[in-house]
């Protein structure tokens, strides 16, 4: 009795859900030709927690796939598929998940006919004759390649034995170098063309001004003082001085000393000298060149 029972309500189970089925899967026909298209539509009787697979095919294509769509509390999903085979497909079950439960769709069959063709009204053609292919760029490549190598290396050879050879020839050095007070005069007329300090550009002015009278030294009386301290070169000049081997006087290595303090406060400690006394400090550069010379050698001196 128990057993008739369970039969019994398993059969109405079976008939509830056939009549409700939470997922459904159709297709407009099941009869196509080749290359005809047809829909699929699935049906998901929810609308919350639902995964739909994704659909694989055999012997079937799938051209487009429609933007999942929901209505009346229903997920429906369309594909438009076609068959470019003859024979029947099938479109297997497919495996849909709702709320982490898994509903399976019915299988679809798909007969795809070939389309007949009626010989007797094709129209037909004689045999055309063989035609020669036209020439592509690949057909005369090679011959292109060794013709532009053929030119560079005739280039090559004009540019480095013919011009090159002129150019060097023009671009040979022509000027002479200037002696070391005309080279530092010049160097202080460049530099009062810039406008520098007159730009708030002060400490900028004044490494270029210190270098020119740093490098005029270092021409005139053959030291380093480009590369000396404020401080060895004053001490260096004095040594000179003292030693009778340069013309110049004690006033002159004074201001010196000046100006090069003078643009080591503004380089390093950031100072800010007026206008009157930038224009100080250019004619003390001048001065200081002009009256800072090596020591003319005697005759005396040289045979001794």
């Amino acid at each position: 009795m128990k057993k008739y029972i369970l039969h019994i309500f398993l059969l109405i189970t079976a008939i509830t859900f056939a009549q409700n089925p939470k997922v459904k899967a159709q297709i407009e026909t099941s009869q196509i030709k080749i290359g005809e298209q047809f829909n699929l539509k699935i049906t998901v009787n929810e609308i919350n927690n639902v995964i739909l697979p994704k659909l694989e095919l055999k012997g079937l294509e799938i051209i487009d796939s429609v933007k999942t769509d929901t209505i009346n509390d229903m997920l429906i999903q369309k594909y438009v598929i076609t068959g470019f085979d003859s024979g029947a497909f099938y479109i297997p079950q497919q495996h849909i998940f709702i709320r982490n439960q898994a509903y399976l769709t019915d299988s679809l069959l798909v007969n795809v006919a070939t389309v007949a063709i009626d010989t007797t009204k094709v129209k037909k053609f004689p045999i055309k004759s063989i035609k020669a292919e036209p020439y592509t760029f690949d057909d005369f490549k090679m011959y292109i390649y060794i013709l532009l190598a053929a030119l560079a290396i005739i280039g090559f050879w004009i540019y480095w034995f013919v011009i090159r050879k002129r150019k060097v020839e023009e671009d040979a050095p022509t000027f002479r170098v200037l002696p070391p007070y005309e080279e530092a005069v010049f160097k202080l007329n460049e530099l009062d063309e810039k406008l520098l300090w007159q730009n708030n550009k002060v400490k900028e002015y004044y490494s270029e001004l210190t270098e020119i009278v740093r490098g005029y030294i270092e021409r005139e009386l053959s030291v380093p003082a480009l590369e000396k301290t404020t401080d060895e070169i004053v001490e260096m000049l004095k040594d000179f001085n003292e030693a009778d081997t340069i013309k110049t006087s004690k006033e002159t290595i004074k201001k010196l000393k000046e100006l090069l303090q003078e643009a080591d406060l503004v380089k390093f400690a950031k100072s800010k000298p007026l206008a009157l006394e930038i224009e100080e400090d250019r004619k003390d550069a001048l001065d200081i060149i002009s009256n800072l010379k090596p020591k003319p050698i005697k005759k005396d001196d040289e045979l001794d």
